[in-house]
């Protein structure tokens, strides 16, 4: 994965849509591209990924005009029909759809003990067909804030952090009430960084949202505050830091009331890598960057179960890969980040954002 970096400073969301079509329509084609080919594999005919694509782009115009404008502003620049960006944008909701639905795996850690500064890392597993190119984009949603966040063309948000000194990591969850159409939860993520600067703005942002795909969105600020927001259309959980300030989170409902229509795929190892995190943790605090995600590997370094390698045996489709690891700085509105898994991180190191 080629990571692309780019700063907007405009406030107006068609214009900055119109200068990340014009910079990387390549990229932007290409990523559409290959999502149509991933939905056709998994079942999803193009006639029904764009009406799924075309009802949450509708429901984001709804609920955030100004995000759908931006999608759109781009994908004019970029020479492409707007549903097929408003589809990356909209990929977890369309892959909630597909009749063999994509798994997906992420691993998150923070510590946000009081007192101190959030320390914070995660890893971003994912197909690696998919995304040959990726975006670091510092941009500018109103006048005197700034945001930083890590996407995919096309998405309008994923992890991030913003100058109120707020943070959001993101994974993806599974329940038995997903379906179709509703507000993209890339979108949500979005317009967190964007607006909020507390943990309750954050949440009452999140509630706004109708949703029909579910995903766990870490919020930290500096003043430590930390939760994962639950999102699923049965309703959006709030699961506190626990007293020591940590915050672990894999790709399973926490929430004992959603946890009960869970649906992730069988060979998930989502449980295995939260009793990873929670036997490496006590090791993390402290640590550089690089050095915090040497640690959240443990022993096991390049075996650990939170870094994934593809399994070349298995079809293209169904190869998974750590293609980011990631931590956010809330105090000084910076990603550390290498394009890699976390093991490789001590020889690597982590670049900032």
């Amino acid at each position: 994965m080629e990571l692309h970096t780019l700063t907007t400073e405009t406030t107006d969301p068609r214009e900055r849509g119109t200068l990340l079509g014009t910079r990387f329509g390549a990229q932007v084609r290409r990523v559409a591209e290959l999502y149509r080919e991933h939905f056709t594999v998994l079942g999803l005919p193009a006639d029904q990924v764009r009406d799924l694509a075309d009802r949450s782009h509708e429901a984001l115009r709804a609920w955030a005009p100004h995000l759908a404008e931006e999608s759109d502003a781009c994908a004019d620049a970029a020479g492409v029909e707007r549903w097929t960006v408003a589809a990356v944008g909209a990929r977890t909701e369309i892959l909630a759809a597909c009749p063999e639905p994509g798994r997906g795996e992420c691993s998150t850690a923070v510590f946000a003990p009081a007192g101190a500064a959030p320390q914070t890392v995660q890893t971003w597993d994912w197909h690696d067909l998919l995304v040959p190119d990726a975006l670091l984009h510092a941009l500018t949603p109103s006048e005197g804030r700034t945001v930083k966040l890590f996407t995919e063309f096309g998405a309008p948000g994923k992890i991030g952090v913003n100058s109120a000194g707020l943070g959001v990591h993101f994974n993806i969850l599974f329940h038995a009430s997903d379906s179709a159409g509703g507000v993209p939860v890339h979108a949500v993520a979005r317009r967190i960084l964007d607006e909020a600067d507390t943990l309750d703005q954050a949440v009452e942002i999140a509630s706004t949202a109708r949703v029909s795909a579910s995903t766990s969105l870490t919020v930290v600020t500096a003043d430590c505050s930390a939760a994962s927001l639950e999102l699923s259309s049965a309703g959006l959980a709030v699961v506190p830091a626990g007293e020591d300030g940590w915050l672990l989170h894999t790709n399973h409902f926490l929430d004992t009331g959603l946890a009960a229509g869970d649906t992730g795929p069988a060979d998930s190892m989502t449980a295995e890598r939260l009793a990873h995190l929670r036997a490496v943790r006590a090791a993390m605090p402290g640590l550089s960057p690089a050095e915090r995600a040497r640690a959240f590997c443990g022993e096991g370094g390049a075996d650990a179960v939170v870094c994934m390698r593809p399994d070349a045996h298995k079809p293209p489709h169904e190869q998974w890969g750590t293609l980011l690891t990631v931590g956010l700085d809330t105090a000084d509105c910076a990603i550390d980040y290498l394009a890699g898994a976390p093991h490789e991180a001590p020889a690597s190191g982590l670049a900032r954002f």
